[in-house]
Formats: structure tokens, C-alpha cells, sequence
């Protein structure tokens, strides 16, 4: 068991800890020493806190030996993207405009995973203030592809998702707007759950009504993504959105039976140009959801007007969100956030009632749709990963992209609609390159969702794969 330490499940992790079988320094030492051992070749945690996270082992152990309540995390080393504030730890937002910033306070998602027992050992890469699907910044460089060095990991949670993959934490959070938490899970064979927004409380938020972006799990399979979804979730008066439903709901048990369960297939998502090798790699396993008792019909729901709607609602939060920083710092954000705070500035009111108007009628259409279907399979990513140059995708499949996130419809089209989705490690291609599917369920419906995944996963064992790079 010792050998493995970094590679037992979280779940599995925290009940040999409680029940005495390891020790939390046991489990921390066997994280750090893996830390030191693979994350040069990855470079996927970017600030470590190496000295502080055994001491909070130690600690914890103390206190389990007194006899205190251990919380449900209690003793599992987990890391923080870059992006979300931790108290006395160096957070950048990958940009040079934070390169040393140290805050004095925490987002509500740390604080609630430390609350829950898990020990914070660092920070893991973003893109500069999570723009773009590529991890790569000007403070730590580029985030690499555990499965093949020389390709992207996808992001922005990018360091979150090789770091999981790799066993240097046993659990690891994100954020998404446009795909940010299931991408990165996608293309490094772990789970990414985007949940419904209000699930997550966002504390603090500048814009407290903003319903594109969530922060959510990332796990390296669904029963160790529920346990951390159920830390993460619950209510929280200070977010207007938070949905008040107690977060421990989620550490029910995830079997259930799916004859009769409706799925819509839609790998192609209504004429998305779609990476051959995606495609087959989701064709796949059709026949996995129908030996589940599933019906599985083609089927697509109309995403019409959600490409406008995106676009537009993400413009005005870069506005909202760095305006002022890129006036405060002229010339230091990268060229790609320039270009989104500039169509932010050029959007007027007529646009963005335009924007609300589309997506109230697009969330109806979507809703319409849930009620024939329980879940829709559709694809994360419509490429594979890609090489570690190459700053974001220009064509697919012969289609020329318009703009750097654009490649990226396949996830920010299903975020328009305010659905859950999650990613599931679902293939390979011949070359050795880890394809996720796409699962998407009903509005606030994350437990079936997580259920259904359970279930595929219990029927392929992909998400048992790990990369060579050990």
C-alpha cells in the first residue's frame, strides 16, 4: 500500500487514514516525494508549500489521535488553481500583474476544503487569468501533457488535471466558463465536473450575479469527484445564486439502475466540425450506455443563438472582471485578453438584452428538450490534444476558427444553457492520446449526472489508465 500511496483513490485514501491503516504525514510524504519526482517534467504545481503541508500533516494526526471529528477530506493533500485566492499563499492569476501576490484572505472553496480536512500543499498552472484552453503563462511557462510532452493539457485548470493525473494530489479544484474544468479533464484521462452555477458558491465574486463561471471538482474517478463535490457545494447567503441544498447529499451511494434511462447522442453536436479521432473514439462506446439498459437515440438539442449568447456575456465579464487592470498595466496581459476587454467595451445595451433574451429562450428550448432525455452525450474536446506550441486551434477538420476560443463551442455552448456537464475519460486514440465524452444532464440535476458517469466508468475502466511519464 505504501508504494502506492499517490494512487489510491481519494475515498479510499481517507478511509485508510481514518481508520489508522496510514498516517497523514504517511500520505503527505508520499505526495511530496512524487511532487519532487515528476513535476519538473509537467511543471503542473507552481508554488509548493512543502514544509507547511507537514506540519498541517503532523497536526492532523495529533488531532486524530485525540479523538476530534475528522472531517470527510481529513489528511488528503490537495491543490488550488491559480486563479482561486488561498490565504498566506502565493497566488498569480498566471499573470505578471500578480506575479507576488500573497493574499490575506481565501475563496469560499478553499476554505471549505480545508474546513472538510484536506491540506493545502500549492498552487497548480493556469493561462493568464484562466483566458484560453492552452496552460501556458509568462510567469511559470507551459503545462505539459502527462500522456505526450510535446502536446497542451488543455486548461485553463490545466495544472489541476496533470497533477491528478500524475498522483501528486489526491484531489485538485478548478474553475469554468468556457469549458475550463471539463477540457483539461478531457485531455489528461481525469474526471471534470462543470456544475450547475449556484452549486459552488462563488465567494468572493466581483460580479455576484455572473452565471458562467463555477468553480467545481476535479477527481481521478466520479466516486472520488462526488466526495469532493460534496465539500464544495451548499448554500451560502453571501452568493444571491447559491442553490440551498446541502452539499452532503452527494456522498450517497452512486449505483442505480439505468433501463429505460433516455440518452440523446449527438457526437457531431448538430454539424460541429469534429477530429476524426474524436468522433470514433465517442462512437465507440455507444454500445456501453445500451448494456446499460440505456435508449440511446441521435438526437441533438437546437443550440441555436448560444455561440452569440457566449460570446457576448464573456466579452462584458472580461470588461467587468479586467478593464481596469489592463488600463492599470498597459501592455502586459497577453494579446488574447486585450481582444476580449475590447469587445467587451464595444457591446451596448441593446446587445446584451439581445444576449439575456436568446439565453432565457435557449435555456427553455434546452429545458423542453430535458424533458424527453436524462442525459445527452456529446463531445468535450473536438480535437485531441494538440502540441505545446501551438497556443490555441485554428482549424478543425478543414474549418477555419475565428477566434482563439472558438474551437472550443463543443463545451462553451453547453455552458450558455446553465446545464451540469461532465467530463468522463471515455477513449484513446492510436497514438496513445486520452478522449473524454461529454455527459450532460439536467438543470441542477448533478447527482443522476454523476450516477450515469459512475456507471460508464464502472463498465470500461479508462479512467483506471495512467500515463507512462512514471
Amino acid at each position: 500500500m505504501t508504494k502506492e500511496i499517490f494512487y489510491m483513490s481519494a475515498t479510499g485514501m481517507a478511509g485508510a487514514i481514518r481508520a489508522g491503516h496510514l498516517s497523514a504525514r504517511d500520505v503527505m510524504q508520499a505526495h511530496l516525494s512524487r511532487i519532487e519526482r515528476i513535476n519538473p517534467k509537467v511543471n503542473a504545481i507552481v508554488t509548493l508549500h512543502a514544509e507547511q503541508a507537514m506540519a498541517a500533516a503532523a497536526a492532523a494526526d495529533e488531532a486524530q489521535a485525540r479523538g476530534e471529528p475528522l472531517g470527510p477530506l481529513h489528511g488528503l493533500p490537495v491543490a488550488h488553481k491559480d486563479l482561486l485566492p488561498t490565504k498566506g499563499m502565493r497566488t498569480t492569476f498566471g499573470s505578471k500583474v500578480h506575479e507576488n501576490l500573497v493574499p490575506a484572505y481565501s475563496a469560499l472553496v478553499v476554505e471549505r476544503q480545508q474546513q472538510a480536512g484536506a491540506i493545502s500543499i500549492g498552487k497548480t498552472n493556469t493561462p493568464e487569468f484562466g483566458a484560453g484552453s492552452q496552460t501556458f503563462n509568462a510567469v511559470f511557462g507551459a503545462t505539459r501533457n502527462p500522456y505526450d510532452l510535446s502536446k497542451t493539457c488543455g486548461g485553463s485548470s490545466g495544472g489541476s488535471a496533470v497533477a491528478l493525473a500524475t498522483g501528486m494530489v489526491a484531489l485538485a479544484d478548478g474553475t469554468d466558463m468556457g469549458g475550463s474544468l471539463r477540457c483539461p479533464a478531457n485531455f489528461c484521462n481525469v474526471v471534470g465536473l462543470r456544475p450547475s452555477f449556484g452549486r459552488v458558491p462563488q465567494v468572493p465574486a466581483l460580479d455576484g450575479w455572473d452565471s458562467l463561471s463555477v468553480s467545481g471538482p476535479m477527481a481521478r474517478n466520479v466516486e472520488d469527484l462526488a466526495l469532493y463535490l460534496s465539500v464544495m457545494a451548499g448554500p451560502d447567503a453571501r452568493d444571491p445564486l447559491a442553490i440551498a441544498e446541502d452539499g452532503a447529499r452527494f456522498r450517497a451511494p452512486l449505483a442505480r439502475d439505468f433501463k429505460g434511462a433516455r440518452i440523446a447522442w449527438s457526437p457531431g453536436m448538430g454539424g460541429l466540425p469534429v477530429d476524426k479521432r474524436v468522433m470514433r473514439a465517442i462512437e465507440s462506446q455507444r454500445q456501453v450506455f445500451e448494456d446499460l439498459g440505456c435508449v440511446v437515440e441521435e438526437a441533438c438539442p437546437d443550440f441555436r443563438d448560444a455561440h452569440e449568447v457566449f460570446m457576448a456575456l464573456r466579452a462584458y465579464a472580461f470588461e467587468l472582471g479586467l478593464g481596469a487592470v489592463m488600463d492599470q498595466h498597459p501592455g502586459v496581459l497577453k494579446d488574447t485578453i486585450v481582444w476580449n476587454i475590447e469587445e467587451g467595451r464595444k457591446l451596448g445595451a441593446a446587445q446584451l438584452a439581445r444576449a439575456d433574451k436568446l439565453r432565457t429562450a435557449l435555456f427553455q428550448r434546452m429545458h423542453r428538450f430535458m424533458q424527453t432525455y436524462d442525459f445527452i452525450v456529446l463531445p468535450v474536446n473536438q480535437v485531441p490534444p494538440f502540441p505545446i506550441e501551438q497556443q490555441y486551434v485554428s482549424e478543425i477538420d478543414g474549418v477555419p476558427m475565428e477566434s482563439y476560443i472558438e474551437w472550443m463551442r463543443s463545451c462553451y455552448l453547453v455552458t450558455a444553457t446553465g446545464h451540469p456537464a461532465i467530463s468522463l475519460p471515455c477513449a484513446f486514440t492510436d497514438d496513445g492520446l486520452p478522449v473524454g465524452m461529454q455527459i450532460v444532464g439536467r438543470h441542477q440535476g448533478e447527482f443522476a449526472l454523476l450516477q450515469i458517469a459512475h456507471a460508464f466508468e464502472q463498465a470500461t475502466g479508462v479512467s483506471a489508465r495512467r500515463p507512462t511519464i512514471a
